[in-house]
C-alpha cells in the first residue's frame, strides 16, 4: 500500500513557471488598527491608574486640597488619614464611611497607637461644619493630635 502527498496541479505555460500563483501581499491594515486602539486603551487606564493614586485616605480618591503656606506635614506610618470629600462624605482607606464606623476606627486607632496622629484632607468646597465634626469624633475618643493637609502649591 502507497501513501502519496497532495496532489498539485502543475500547468505549463509560457512562463515557464510551475505551479499554481502565490499571493505574497501582506495587508497590514488590520493589524495597525488593532495596535492603534490597544494604545489608545493603555494610555487611557494608565492615565486613570495616575490620577486614582493621587488621591488622599487610601487609593482612588480625589481631594482638592485649599492652599496653604505651612511646612510640609510629614505623615508616620502610625498616622491616620481621613479624607473629606466635596459633598461632604469621609472617606478612608478609600471607602465611603458612616460617622459610626468613623468613630469605631478612631477608637481602634487610640488603642492600637495612641500617639497617632489624625491628619484630615478636606476638600476646599467642603463645608466647615463637617471638617468640625470629624475632629470632635478624634476628640471624643482621647486623639490629641489632629492635622489639617493643605496643598504647599508647589514650594
Amino acid at each position: 500500500m502507497a501513501i502519496s502527498g497532495p496532489r498539485t496541479h502543475h500547468h505549463d505555460d509560457d512562463t515557464g513557471e510551475g505551479g499554481p500563483a502565490v499571493f505574497a501581499d501582506i495587508n497590514i491594515t488590520p493589524l495597525t488598527d488593532i495596535f492603534l486602539v490597544l494604545l489608545i486603551i493603555f494610555m487611557v487606564t494608565s492615565t486613570a491608574l495616575v490620577e486614582a493614586g493621587q488621591g488622599g485616605a487610601g487609593a482612588g480618591v480625589r481631594v482638592d486640597l485649599p492652599k496653604g503656606a505651612a511646612r510640609e506635614l510629614q505623615a508616620a506610618a502610625r498616622d491616620f488619614t481621613v479624607a473629606i470629600l466635596k459633598d461632604g462624605s469621609t472617606v478612608i482607606d478609600g471607602k465611603v464611611v458612616d460617622e459610626q464606623v468613623l468613630r469605631a476606627r478612631f477608637e481602634q486607632l487610640h488603642k492600637e497607637s495612641p500617639g497617632a496622629q489624625v491628619i484630615i484632607q478636606a476638600d476646599t468646597g467642603v463645608q466647615h461644619g463637617k471638617v468640625v465634626e470629624v475632629m470632635e469624633a478624634a476628640k471624643e475618643v482621647g486623639i490629641e493630635r489632629l492635622a489639617i493637609a493643605t496643598d504647599s502649591g508647589g514650594k
